[in-house]
Parts: structure tokens; C-alpha cells; sequence
């Protein structure tokens, strides 16, 4: 890593390894900031190789140098700061490999498809530099109405907070590359795959470590008529898990992957002990019921974020979470999201696909 380029802070130049659809939202969103560029990519597939460069070209960057093996982009010099967007059962050696440099790195969730491997790839940030980034992307953090309502529950609005609520009925898993995301083994599971953004948002509104896991769920609807080389996928469509917290928290997961005939994709809700507030994210809405005000006494509002450059396939939250990386970057500061946020909340969705297995509640202590 050229040391000028981060203290000059002139131009961060970025690597992106893996060029499918979430790849090529992350090199838009990195051209949309000031004072950054994409000079290499990194990807095993050709075409995509050359999509993620075309973007980067439209986009107004620069030259981009294409790389098939993203440790020879790793070598090259050409690099400050690189974002993980492959596959999910490629993390824990990606990363691996990143972690051996001195480069900033951001990883897209899920950290890794194991708490082993997640275990793994946190004993290797020891690795390099005290001065190096090491992000966790779970830009579900960033969402304008999801960031508003956490204000308010730190300012108090609800009180002592003892229920999380979280309902996300959507459309089921888009194609991906050679159909990785068809399958368990690959991607860890739906309630880890999908649902790591959601256990990642209950700790951080419990503010409290997760101790027992109870779930139920099941592939009833989705990518039963698709075969693979013979084989049928296997990842769940539907479910609930409920998450108890160290400090009394209980949180409540609604996964449903056949409903995209609803309002909103996403609703939170928060009930403390002086009231409640909810997040409708697809409709960028929040509700606000204070107990002392009365009964169906309830305050809304639209809510919006002027500083978004790049709306998105989040809403603007992957562009708000790359503006806090680069900031990490500039001023040497540690990750506000990290890697063990990330083991913490794959953790939770391991825990619930146990669940599901056994039949019965699983202890956090059984699977970290």
C-alpha cells in the first residue's frame, strides 16, 4: 500500500474482488465519493471482469486494470483499500489473503459461512498494520429509517428497551453466478446469508450479547422446480427465530421470501418500557407512540437523507456505510462496524438453522 496515497488523501485507490451484481454496486458507489477511484478488479470470471470495468469507465474513473487472481491484484501496488464481494464460501480465504497485506478492506456479509471460519479470519487481523481498516459490511445499519429510529432509541424515546421486532417479506433470491446461491453449503443458510443484516440490527438495539436461539422454518415455495446437475436447492424461503439477550432483550425475525406482494420490505419495530417506534424502510417512514401520550397516539414522519449521492440497491445505504470506510481511511480511526459484529451475527443464524435441525432451543455457547 502506497503510504502518500492515504496520508495525502489526494485519491484512495480501490481494488473490488468479485464483479457480480453487489460487486459492481460497490465500484458506483466508491466513483460517487470525492477523492476516490477504482484502478483494479478482481474476479475469476471474464465477462464479469469486463462488466465490473465497464462500469467503472461509465462511471468517470480511470484506467482499471483487470486482474483473474485477486492475490496478483494484492501484489501489484496498484491498491489502497479493497472491498470482498465474492461468493460467500470465499470469504475466509479472500480475506485471508487480504489480511497478510497492509491494505484496507472492506468485506460484504456474510463474514464467512462457519463461526470457525469467522474465528479464523479475526485471529488473522492481527495481521499488518495497526493503521489498517478492517470493515464488516452490514450497510442495513445505514439505511435512512433504520439510522433514525436507532436515534431515537439512544436519546431515549422508548425508554429501556424490551422488544425488537423485524419483519422482511420480499421477493426470493435472485440468479447470482453459476447459481452459488442456490445451495446451504454455500452460502451458510438463509438465516446466515440473508438474515445477518437483521441479527446484526437486534444487538445492536438490545445492546446486549445473544444467548439462546429458538427457530422454525422451512423451504415451502422457492426454487423447488430448479435442478442443478441433478440436484434441487435446499435453502429455507420462510421462518421465524427468536433471539434472547443477555440484559432480557428478546428479538423476533419474520423472514418470509415469497411476499413480494407487500407495502414494505422491511419493518422494525422497538417497545421499551415508555413506548415504541417503528422503521418502515421501504417507505422510509417512522412511528413514534409514547405511552404517556395515550393510547393510539402516534407522531410519523418521511424520512430522507439529502447527503445520498447514489441511491442504490439499499436505499443509499451502502454509499453512507462507504462514506464512514473512507473516513476510517483518512483519519486512521477503527472500523465503526467489525469483524466480530460480523462473526456475532452469523453466529445467531448458525444457531438458528440448528435450531430448525434439533427441533429445540440452542444455547450461543454451543456454537461460539
Amino acid at each position: 500500500m502506497s503510504d502518500s496515497a492515504v496520508l495525502d488523501a489526494d485519491c484512495v485507490r480501490y481494488g473490488v474482488i468479485g464483479t457480480g451484481m453487489m460487486g459492481v454496486e460497490h465500484i458506483e458507489n466508491i466513483l460517487h465519493l470525492d477523492g476516490t477511484t477504482v484502478s483494479a478488479i478482481a474476479d475469476t470470471n471474464a465477462e464479469r471482469r469486463e462488466i465490473g470495468a465497464q462500469v467503472a469507465r461509465r462511471q468517470g474513473g480511470g484506467d482499471v486494470i483487470q486482474f483473474a487472481d485477486h492475490r496478483t491484484m494484492l501484489d501489484s501496488g496498484l491498491v489502497d483499500a479493497v472491498v470482498i464481494v465474492t461468493p460467500n464460501m470465499t470469504h475466509a480465504d479472500v480475506l485471508s489473503d487480504v489480511l497478510a497485506t497492509d491494505v484496507h478492506v472492506m468485506v460484504e456479509k456474510p463474514l464467512c459461512t462457519t463461526v470457525a471460519d469467522c474465528q479464523r479470519v479475526i485471529a488473522a487481523e492481527t495481521s499488518g498494520t495497526a493503521q489498517r481498516v478492517v470493515w464488516m459490511g452490514l450497510e442495513y445499519r445505514y439505511m435512512p429509517p433504520t439510522t433514525a429510529l436507532l436515534n431515537e432509541i439512544r436519546s431515549g424515546t422508548v425508554g429501556n428497551v424490551k422488544m425488537v421486532s423485524i419483519r422482511e417479506h420480499r421477493f426470493p433470491f435472485l440468479q447470482k453466478v453459476d447459481d452459488w446461491n442456490r445451495f446451504n453449503r454455500n452460502t451458510g443458510g438463509t438465516f446466515v446469508e440473508k438474515c445477518c443484516h437483521f441479527f446484526d440490527l437486534m444487538g445492536l438495539i438490545a445492546d446486549a450479547e445473544p444467548v439462546r436461539v429458538y427457530a422454525s422454518g422451512a423451504q415451502d415455495v422457492n426454487h423447488l422446480d430448479e435442478t442443478y446437475d441433478g440436484e434441487i436447492p435446499d435453502v429455507l424461503d420462510n421462518g421465524f427465530v427468536v433471539v434472547d439477550f443477555d440484559n432480557g432483550v428478546r428479538g423476533l425475525l419474520d423472514l418470509c421470501m415469497f411476499a413480494e406482494a407487500s407495502k414494505n420490505e422491511q419493518e422494525i419495530s422497538v417497545t421499551g418500557d415508555e413506548g415504541k417506534v417503528e422503521a418502515m424502510v421501504t417507505e422510509s417512514l417512522l412511528r413514534i407512540g409514547r405511552r404517556a401520550d395515550g393510547q393510539h397516539v402516534v407522531s410519523e414522519r418521511s424520512i430522507t437523507d439529502d447527503s445520498i449521492r447514489h441511491v442504490g440497491l439499499h436505499d443509499g445505504a451502502s454509499y453512507l456505510e462507504h462514506v464512514d470506510f473512507l473516513a476510517a481511511i483518512r483519519s486512521g480511526e477503527a472500523a465503526k462496524v467489525t469483524l466480530l459484529d460480523g462473526m456475532t451475527s452469523v453466529a445467531i443464524g448458525v444457531a438458528a438453522h440448528r435450531s430448525i435441525e434439533c427441533g429445540q432451543p440452542v444455547e450461543m455457547g454451543e456454537v461460539i
